[in-house]
């Protein structure tokens, strides 16, 4: 898996800024990068996130309460770190995560 060496950055950086940090607001831009429905992605906000980790390219967000947030690397390479209220929208923006920092 080519992708290993930036997966791990990844994680390792994110790890960093959100680990026990709480997800204060969830917004998506589009719709069809959710896929559940079960938990409603509402459940997430408020909690803390526990871990960052990896399951193949998907990075994992652990959150308490025993909720999950995966991204899959494709998507996850498109991260971006904006300032809170930062517009989503666009060809490249499909969620915007708060957190408290």
């Amino acid at each position: 898996m080519p992708e290993l060496p930036d997966l791990t950055i990844y994680i390792e950086k994110l790890q960093e800024r959100v680990a026990g940090q709480p997800i204060v607001n969830i917004r998506l831009g589009n719709p069809f990068i959710l896929r559940t429905f079960d938990p409603p992605i509402g459940q997430a906000k408020g909690k803390k996130v526990e871990l960052v980790r990896r399951i193949g390219k998907r990075i994992v967000f652990d959150l308490e309460g025993e909720l999950f947030v995966v991204v899959h690397l494709m998507i996850a390479g498109r991260f971006h770190w904006k300032k809170a209220g930062a517009k989503t929208g666009g060809k490249v923006n499909h969620a915007a995560f708060a957190g408290a920092r």
